[in-house]
């Protein structure tokens, strides 16, 4: 790890955690701008872990209903940090504490392929891609389909549980390009609230006809394509 890449590593934590504007040079860098959104995205994630955490303390939890048995969607990969509420506040802000420790020795250490992730992320794989997590290398180098789009019409299927989501293709990353208009048939589950026009990256594995990946909205895609960026040039040296 050279001493400029632990300095870049720094910066963009220092930015992200200050909210500075970004200096020309710094957004001519797409390294540092892959960092920074990186680490961005792990501190907004903090704040409002912090800010639960809050509420927590300031007021007792309300009666927990009974769950009811709901089938989670496949949506975009989060950094999660487990909080606990209520008598579990102080807990909780252990957790957050410990988190904040990790994003500063991320930027002690500098970034590798595995940029912005965090030991939740890799608790969250793929099921359908062999284990491998989506936006790392080895995702990256067995999909069959890894792209941003628009979505152009979103219809209900008559008589069944799914959606025809038809997608403007903007960019590739996997392969390097592609068809520009795509259409999917999934599960409704999988895209709750997509709507037309909303941006959407999804992601699909060799192998499968529909995709495993789904990401709605720049504020889910946007840490994402980071995470990617990041990631293709090791998966373009990987065999599958």
């Amino acid at each position: 790890m050279t001493a400029e890449n632990h300095s870049r590593g720094t910066d963009a934590l220092m930015a992200a955690i200050t909210g500075e504007p970004l200096s020309d040079a710094a957004r001519a860098d797409d390294a540092f701008l892959a960092e920074h959104a990186a680490a961005a995205a792990d501190v907004a994630l903090l704040r409002e872990q912090l800010g639960i955490i809050g509420h927590a303390l300031a007021e007792p939890p309300p009666p927990r209903p009974e769950p009811a048995p709901v089938r989670q969607p496949a949506r975009a990969r989060r950094r999660i940090l487990t909080v606990a509420l209520g008598s579990l506040a102080v807990a909780a802000a252990a957790s957050v504490l410990a988190g904040m420790g990790w994003l500063l020795t991320q930027a002690g250490s500098g970034v590798s392929s595995d940029a912005g992730a965090s030991s939740a992320d890799k608790a969250l794989p793929s099921q359908q891609s062999g284990g491998a997590e989506f936006g790392s290398p080895l995702y990256l180098a067995c999909a069959r389909l890894v792209a941003e789009g628009r979505a152009t019409s979103v219809e209900r299927v008559p008589g069944t549980a799914s959606v025809r989501v038809t997608l403007d293709m903007t960019r590739y990353y996997r392969p390097d390009k592609g068809e520009r208009e795509v259409t999917f048939v999934v599960d409704e589950n999988l895209v709750p609230g997509l709507r037309k026009g909303d941006p959407v990256l999804i992601g699909v594995p060799q192998g499968e006809r529909e995709p495993d990946f789904w990401a709605v909205g720049e504020r889910d895609i946007a840490p994402e394509r980071a995470w990617i960026t990041a990631s293709l040039p090791e998966a373009r040296e990987l065999g599958c």
